[in-house]
């Protein structure tokens, strides 16, 4: 029996693993879109240095593991294949949205898939804590892009205000170099809420299997996680990098800028209130508050409306897709 529950907890372990550095790859243009499309860093060099702050965000704090890997569904209350089927759930709508080219919340299909396989195996909606489901993720991810958005246009606007004397090749030349730094700070921000994901999911397990008496992240789990993050992110998404720095608005080094900083500034103080956020969500959505402080038509909106959509569709999709693996699951054996 005692084997048995190893191997089932490698099992996890691996398939975390692999959701980890999905994300990583899927995520990649958070962190680097902007800066690829204006140029101001090659797509070598900014994988790079996202790949380094990835791995070194994921240390900066456990209060997002221990949401997504205790406080929505109790470990003691699910067997690990029930995690199992969470995880292959958000794993296949991240290769879904990442084949289309739509940046979609890794964060979100994790959420949805560990909701839907929690409540199809208790047949039961208390299974989930609703009142953290509510505080912590279902708030942020209709609050986070709205925050973004305005995020996004006030930095812009006070900026072109500020600059208005500036020459704009002076301007170009500065905000070429000071991108380099808001690219460095989002590349942190991610790894910092979506490494912990992986962790608090691996930490699950480990409890619901009786391997933890309690849940506290293991420092081995850090480290396997960051790695697989950074590992990811080295691949790089880049149907999305081309959606989001490319497609949506045209950008300037000093619009990515305003854009980065943003968005990191919004996933910094959710990290710190515990919420598994989307910076899939925020940095997209700064982006088009960005875009929208030069005109709205700078926005292509039509791009933005299949992205919205795909946003929608993450939490609900993820969860069917668990559910149904749990229903086949039982049918096997």
């Amino acid at each position: 029996m005692f084997n048995i529950a190893l191997i089932v907890t490698g099992a996890v372990v691996v398939l975390a693993l692999i959701f980890d550095f999905i994300n990583g790859f899927h995520d990649t243009a958070n962190a680097i879109a902007t800066s690829v499309s204006t140029r101001v860093l090659t797509p070598r060099a900014a994988i790079a240095m996202s790949a380094v702050l990835n791995f070194l965000g994921a240390f900066i704090s456990v209060k997002v593991a221990k949401t997504v890997g205790s406080d929505l569904v109790d470990p003691t209350s699910i067997p690990q294949t029930v995690i199992i089927a969470a995880l292959i759930g958000a794993i296949t709508w991240n290769l879904i949205t990442w084949y289309f080219g739509l940046p979609s919340s890794s964060s979100h299909a994790l959420i949805g898939g560990l909701l839907g396989a929690a409540m199809m195996f208790s047949g039961s909606f208390s299974i989930v804590n609703w009142i953290n489901f509510f505080d912590r993720v279902l708030l942020w991810l209709f609050l986070s892009p709205v925050i973004g958005f305005l995020t996004g246009l006030f930095f812009m606007t006070a900026l072109n205000w500020l600059l208005r004397p500036v020459r704009p090749t002076t301007i170009t030349r500065v905000f070429s170099k000071l991108q380099i730094v808001s690219a460095a700070l989002m590349a942190l921000n991610h790894g910092a809420n979506d490494a912990q994901k992986s962790m608090g999911i691996i930490t699950m397990a480990l409890v619901s299997g009786g391997l933890l008496a309690e849940f506290y992240i293991p420092l081995w789990v850090k480290f396997a996680c960051a790695i697989a993050m950074a590992l990811g992110t080295s691949v790089g998404g880049w149907k999305i990098i081309k959606t989001m720095g490319m497609n949506m608005a045209r950008l300037a080094p000093i619009n990515g800028f305003a854009a980065e900083t943003g968005a990191a500034a919004v996933i910094f103080t959710a990290t710190m209130l515990h919420s598994p956020v989307s910076t899939t969500h925020i940095i997209s959505t700064s982006i088009m508050g960005v875009g929208a402080a030069k005109r709205f038509s700078a926005v292509r909106w039509v791009v933005a409306k299949d992205i919205v959509w795909a946003w929608v569709l993450t939490i609900p999709i993820a969860a069917l897709i668990s559910a149904f693996l749990v229903i086949i699951g039982r049918w096997l054996f």
